[in-house]
């Protein structure tokens, strides 16, 4: 394998075996938002070798406060557009797909075929996040699932547990209630905040397809979800344990 001095720093850490089964590894980024833009590139950065994205949504002025790939600039782009840029500026030997699509049903099915080392979950729908939680499980993937990143502000209180740990976060709850008719109980990594809601942080809104509602929302809190899910897939392909 020929090593890269970009990745000088990471091979000080991992060694040369690290840096090649990072190579050799295959990932999947589902929503590429204000946690999975972050993840995607963490993991980019990483030296991972193989990416797929997904997402099938335009940059909104709203998404300025808190997703990457949303700037001035790129307003009206496709998400995925922009992430794969940054992805193949930063690593050009990165063997990446790009898909543009809002996965639901069959669609997920289809993406997850051709196999993943490990698949990350930022879609913030509950319905396309449990199915595709299920496929992984069905068809025995490794996935990590951002559960809401929204109306929290402190960083210390963000905690990686498997989603049978999860609790005081609405969306884990949920997804748990969804997952558990399905006979899924344990087995997904997630990143989560038990973390009380500040103050009257959810408006209905019509500004952003698929969403009834939104949540307040500070810049950092999705980008530390993101590095989470990163630190996830990184460490467990290393064999480092969590």
């Amino acid at each position: 394998m020929i090593f890269h001095d970009w990745q000088d720093r990471t091979r000080l850490l991992t060694g040369d075996e690290g840096i090649e089964r990072l190579n050799k590894a295959s990932v999947l980024i589902v929503g590429l938002g204000g946690v999975g833009a972050v993840a995607a590139e963490y993991i980019c950065r990483a030296g991972i070798g193989n990416m797929t994205v997904v997402d099938h949504d335009t940059v909104h002025r709203t998404n300025r406060n808190r997703q990457l790939p949303a700037l001035i600039s790129t307003e009206r782009m496709s998400k995925a557009d922009v992430v794969a840029s940054r992805l193949m500026d930063i690593n050009p030997s990165l063997k990446l797909t790009v898909i543009k699509k809002y996965l639901k049903d069959e669609s997920i099915i289809e993406t997850l075929l051709p196999g993943f080392d490990y698949v990350v979950d930022a879609i913030d729908t509950l319905s396309p996040k449990v199915y595709l939680l299920h496929a992984c499980i069905e068809n025995n993937l490794k996935v990590v699932s951002s559960l809401g990143s929204g109306a929290k502000f402190d960083p210390a209180q963000v905690k990686i547990a498997d989603i049978a740990e999860s609790y005081k976060c609405p969306l884990a709850y949920y997804l748990r209630k969804r997952l558990h008719k399905l006979g899924i109980r344990n087995g997904i990594k997630v990143v989560f905040s038990p973390e009380e809601p500040s103050g009257s942080v959810i408006v209905k809104t019509e500004a952003e397809q698929n969403k009834k509602s939104t949540r307040g929302t500070i810049s950092y809190m999705p980008a530390i979800f993101g590095c989470c899910c990163a630190s996830v897939v990184i460490r467990e392909l290393l064999g480092i344990p969590l």
